[in-house]
């Protein structure tokens, strides 16, 4: 096992590679643990290098959304009425702290994540 830090693009190429070829090793054995030790590697190279930010709070509620199967007819009475669900979710009104804790209760999202400024369609 030769293991070393991820410093440049193609250290993290062959990270890369060498993961694919013991990717499926058993666990505890001497390839699953290498496995193990070049995916942290890889994790933190992404982290720095290639951060992914989180989606806008619309986004957020409409991943969830898909994700517990729900329709937009689902939060009526939570964001309001049919028409308030629409504006809010094509991002023409904003959310209200009050929309904001009743959406954190149901979709299990976190209240930063809701609270996060987004830009109003036009």
């Amino acid at each position: 096992m030769n293991i070393k830090p991820i410093k440049t693009e193609d250290d993290y190429n062959n990270a890369l590679k060498r993961l694919d070829v013991i990717f499926d090793t058993a666990p505890n054995s001497k390839e699953g643990d290498e496995a193990e030790i070049i995916s942290m590697l890889i994790e933190n190279y992404e982290n720095l290098f290639y951060p992914i930010d989180a989606p806008d709070p619309i986004e957020a509620i409409k991943i969830r959304m898909e994700e517990m199967n729900m329709k937009q007819k689902d939060l009526v009475g939570v964001i309001g009425g049919k028409s308030r669900v629409s504006e809010i979710l094509n991002k023409k009104k904003r959310l209200t702290v009050d929309m904001i804790r009743k959406l954190e209760d149901l979709l299990q999202l976190s209240a930063s994540i809701l609270v996060t400024n987004y830009q109003l369609s036009e």
